[in-house]
């Protein structure tokens, strides 16, 4: 027969061994298939914490694409004729 102590030590020792597994489990299933179907959103507490996408998505969502000044040069309010005036008021101090 077990005391107390050593059932909840066996107790615990199987609860990290099997849900450690089971976490393993479900966070291959989550990448698999983030690759095959795209992102997975992972939540707590009802309230969307995480995103899972697959490397190559991610590298193509986050390269950068041209510059600043090409980003201007393609405005389409470039040549317009919009033109912006600066406030001749002095500027609000700030304390830092």
């Amino acid at each position: 027969m077990l005391t107390c102590k050593e059932f909840l030590q066996e107790l615990s020792d199987y609860l990290d061994e099997n849900v450690d597994a089971e976490a393993k489990a479900k966070l291959s299933e989550v990448i698999d298939r983030a690759l095959s179907e795209g992102p997975q959103t992972i939540t707590r507490n009802g309230r969307t914490t995480v995103v899972v996408v697959g490397a190559d998505e991610w590298q193509r969502k986050t390269q950068r694409v041209g510059n600043l000044a090409e980003f201007f040069a393609a405005s389409p309010l470039r040549g317009s004729g919009l033109r912006l005036r600066r406030s001749k008021e002095q500027a609000r101090k700030i304390h830092l």
